[in-house]
């Protein structure tokens, strides 16, 4: 991290360590915390500290920096092996989809872009993937159904590595049911999206109908043979609403280890959710309910692989300025 904390006075240099002491004394370690800044100078100045003190910065933030109580090292090794970034490829195979989500981090619709990746692009990316040693293959959108040669897509990342397309399961009809027919079986899962055990919550943020079409969908793909994983994506912790869905799930024959919980990111459509931070995406590391969730700000790596939506979240955007942070990512 490069900025030139030089050009910070020496009041601010002490009101920030002031701040940084006061605050980051008081964290559990192996939580967060923000500290305001008011410029990339400024980031140098808490940067600095943290590196001096054990601490480490997650992120930066259009006016604030997110601190680590420990070093990030600590933070990596909770995470399993086969979890670790760049064990797994996450594919976009194209941006256009049917729906068009009020949460979708990447702005998906029947408008956008489809920027569909070609079949030799694939191949490549699939073949440096297994060279590099990763496990896991994600396709995902937009909805990958509407790429037109997604068999093809599926079926050499399938051939490689085991594979998860995710999908809304709305478009399993007419042709794209002979796309799907012609998908492989083994080695490959189909993760579907089911917000709610009942249409209400689903088709808020989906739109009006999309929950029954979704559950048909996962009824015509399992009818042909196909492994299917419910997603649910919440906006908060609601145990009782997760149950209802695994209830749900169990009723079409899936089990709980084929369910899995997504919190909502800030990115893209939603306006509200998880701010995007190192701390919020160690990707998505298991928990002992069988949800794949990433840590959120006050949950403490390794506690048993319970987390917590109540503590409380920034609402500051990424910076879209040059100050250092990190990228954006699903």
């Amino acid at each position: 991290m490069v900025t030139n904390a030089a050009a910070v006075t020496s009041d601010r240099r002490t009101q920030l360590a002031i701040t940084l002491v006061d605050v980051v004394g008081r964290l559990a370690t192996g939580t967060t915390a923000m500290i305001p800044v008011e410029s990339p100078a400024e980031v140098g100045v808490v940067d600095a500290w943290c590196r001096g003190n054990g601490h480490s910065v997650l992120a930066v933030h259009a006016d604030a920096v997110e601190v680590y109580r420990g070093r990030l090292s600590d933070l990596d090794s909770k995470i399993p092996t086969e979890r670790m970034p760049g064990r797994r490829l996450w594919l976009y195979a194209n941006f256009h989809c049917n729906l068009a989500c009020d949460y979708c981090c990447v702005s998906s619709s029947p408008k956008a872009d489809p920027r569909a990746l070609g079949v030799d692009t694939v191949a490549a990316l699939v073949a440096e993937a297994v060279t590099a040693g990763a496990v896991e293959v994600l396709v995902t959108g937009g909805e990958p159904l509407m790429h037109p040669a997604i068999d093809e897509v599926v079926g050499i990342c399938a051939a490689a590595l085991p594979t998860v397309m995710l999908t809304n399961a709305m478009l399993f009809r007419g042709s794209r049911l002979r796309l799907l027919d012609a998908l492989p079986r083994d080695g490959l899962t189909l993760q579907v999206s089911l917000d709610s055990a009942t249409p209400g919550l689903h088709d808020a943020h989906r739109g009006a109908g999309t929950w029954l079409r979704a559950v048909e969908g996962i009824r015509v793909a399992r009818s042909m043979g196909f492994t299917v994983r419910i997603a649910m994506t919440v906006s908060r912790r609601d145990d009782a609403q997760e149950e209802q869905v695994r209830q749900f799930a169990a009723s079409m024959g899936i089990s709980p280890e084929h369910m899995v919980v997504r919190h909502i990111a800030r990115q893209g459509e939603a306006t509200s959710g998880i701010v995007l931070s190192r701390a919020t995406l160690v990707p998505e590391v298991c928990n002992g309910r069988g949800c794949l969730v990433a840590p959120c700000r006050g949950h403490r790596p390794g506690d048993d692989g319970e987390h917590r939506l109540d503590a409380p979240r920034s609402e500051h955007r990424v910076d879209p300025r040059g100050i250092p942070r990190l990228p954006p990512s699903r």
